[in-house]
């Protein structure tokens, strides 16, 4: 009887292995995408913003891909941590980047336009140069987030230390604009890709001063995917734009196209936000 039953045991405990494994090799591939704090979509909306994405990528790895909106910072570092996504586009950018210098990701590509610390003051402001802004009342976003390292980096550049400065820090963008309307605040600093940045001169208010621009919103690849995965995925990200089927996926992102030569910038930017 144990004669017959032990090929009979070994032989399912094959097929059960070979089942595991076919189901592991079948997964899908998991996207994490990331608006940071200032995303405000459900994961219905985001579903639909990025299914063409999803369906690039897909179509470049010839594999199924699943979509996971990450609205959490440290979810969205534990899943990079540990390898558990395969893609994530995130902004602010710095995360991606960490992706790459700490966890072994891979660049794929940022979106276009690149972003940019705007300094903003109204429409009725004495200010004229960026030079005017040490002494006043300057609005920022929370300390801690990336566009207040990103415009405290820059203003370093140009001879200003915030630290120095009258800075009051804010939980939300949003609020910098009701700062500076208020008078409670008389200059500020915002994202050149934020709601605000997109109304604050149609609005007959001036931005005072640009930034140095970095790669935005980039898209990065854990280490199990092959170069030559990493480029189908590029060269199907930079056609998008020439047909009205992915110049309508672009539209939905909110974005003009793809960049796939950043990666050198992208590299040093934790260097030039000393993180």
């Amino acid at each position: 009887m144990k004669t017959i039953l032990i090929p009979v045991v070994c032989s399912l405990c094959v097929l059960w292995s070979g089942t595991v494994q076919a189901q592991t090799d079948t997964s899908p591939l998991l996207l994490s995408v990331s608006e940071g704090s200032s995303g405000g979509l459900d994961h219905a909306q985001a579903f639909i913003k990025y299914q063409g994405l999803v369906d690039v990528i897909s179509r470049a790895m010839k594999a199924k891909v699943s979509l996971m909106f990450t609205r959490e910072f440290e979810q969205l570092e534990d899943g990079m941590r540990t390898g558990r996504f395969d893609f994530v586009m995130a902004r602010p950018s710095d995360y991606p980047a960490r992706g790459m210098r700490d966890y072994g990701y891979s660049y794929i590509s940022s979106a276009k336009p690149d972003g940019q610390c705007f300094i903003i003051v109204p429409k009725d402001s004495p200010l004229k140069v960026l030079a005017d802004i040490k002494g006043k009342r300057i609005a920022m976003p929370d300390k801690v987030s990336y566009l207040s390292r990103f415009c405290a980096a820059e203003l370093k550049s140009k001879g200003i230390a915030l630290e120095k400065e009258n800075v009051r820090f804010l939980r939300e963008q949003g609020a910098v604009g009701f700062y500076l309307d208020s008078k409670l605040a008389d200059v500020g600093g915002i994202a050149s890709y934020s709601k605000l940045a997109a109304k604050w001169e149609k609005d007959g208010n001036r931005v005072l001063y640009k930034s140095v621009a970095q790669p935005y919103f980039p898209l990065v690849a854990s280490k199990k995917i092959r170069p030559e995965q990493l480029q189908a995925i590029q060269a199907e990200l930079l056609a998008l734009s020439a047909s009205d089927p992915g110049r309508e996926t672009l539209k939905r992102m909110g974005i003009e196209g793809f960049d796939t030569a950043s990666e050198a910038r992208l590299r040093e930017l934790l260097k030039w936000l000393n993180l």
